[in-house]
């Protein structure tokens, strides 16, 4: 165990190493220039110029990227040249809110999909099981800025049942966590229903209804938990996936995590912040693929870690 953790946590070492690579490559051949951001308008170009240089931004790139690295080792992700503040701490103020929002979004992912998922792959080939497949394919082709604004206007605006935007109480949260959840759910019930359809043809389920187990033992003691492995896996990689999604839905519903922030850094062309939320999102992908994979040997002994 110890030494396959130690050998993931190299290959994640590597993995975030080429993250950062691409994507300081992508911000260093961006057309857009941050230092006219800074500068404004009409700042003259000697302006522009000593602006650059203070950045570090007239130095070639592998000594901007070797700059960074070192930087990043010993914990310092940069300042952002707008809020004059040190990334790091703008993105640990905002981290709380978005994994409260990421844990919520997840929830009702499961919530909705897995039992979509099931009731399908017990009525398969049936007009039911048609129906929420093709329900599934809808909401994961749905753009989130859609969904959001549709149930925006419908629960908050017209109803009232809920704030507009912000944070800070259950009500705030349940929009935009209902949003990202419907737009993932239609994943988990697809991979639910494949899995549970396999699961329910193998020879243990015949064994175990040859045996006079009643359908719902058969079910929730057997199929389920040899058909949920996928899912757990699927958080997994869901966990850095959903980073996309909170991107356009805390700019939505005005919901103050690293989405939003993110999405504030990319219009402004903020490099610092828009590196710390690549590299933690990336870590999020990471981090949870490693849990993922450490789980599912605690549900079937039959996984082995190698």
């Amino acid at each position: 165990m110890a030494a396959y953790i130690v050998r993931r946590l190299v290959q994640s070492a590597l993995i975030l190493l080429g993250v950062s690579f691409i994507t300081f490559v992508l911000l260093y051949v961006l057309p857009a220039d941050p230092v006219r951001q800074i500068a404004g308008r009409s700042a003259t170009a000697a302006t522009v110029e000593s602006i650059r240089q203070q950045l570090g931004l007239d130095q070639p790139f592998l000594v901007q990227y070797g700059n960074y690295l070192w930087n990043l080792v010993q914990g310092d992700f940069g300042r952002s040249y707008l809020q004059k503040t040190e990334v790091a701490e703008l993105l640990f103020s905002r981290l709380p809110a978005t994994l409260l929002l990421l844990v919520a979004a997840i929830g009702c992912e499961l919530l909705i999909g897995l039992p979509l998922g099931i009731i399908a792959a017990l009525n398969r080939g049936k007009a039911i099981d048609n129906g929420l497949m093709l329900t599934s394919f809808l909401t994961v082709s749905a753009p989130q800025f859609v969904v959001a604004l549709l149930l925006l206007f419908v629960f908050a605006v017209k109803l009232g049942w809920f704030p507009i935007g912000g944070y800070g109480t259950l009500a705030h949260l349940v929009l935009p966590a209902v949003t990202l959840g419907i737009l993932g759910s239609g994943w988990y019930s697809r991979i639910m229903r494949s899995s549970m359809v396999d699961v329910l043809r193998a020879d243990f389920i015949r064994t175990a209804r040859a045996k006079g187990l009643g359908r719902s033992k058969v079910i929730l003691g057997h199929a389920l938990p040899n058909a949920i492995l996928p899912i757990i896996a699927m958080i997994g990689i869901d966990i850095g996936l959903f980073m996309s999604g909170i991107v356009v839905v805390e700019s939505v519903f005005g919901w103050p995590g690293i989405g939003q922030l993110a999405w504030q850094a990319i219009q402004r062309v903020d490099i610092p912040i828009i590196m710390g939320v690549t590299l933690v999102s990336a870590c999020g992908i990471v981090i949870g693929n490693l849990i993922a994979d450490l789980i599912s040997p605690l549900i079937d002994p039959r996984i082995k870690l190698r």
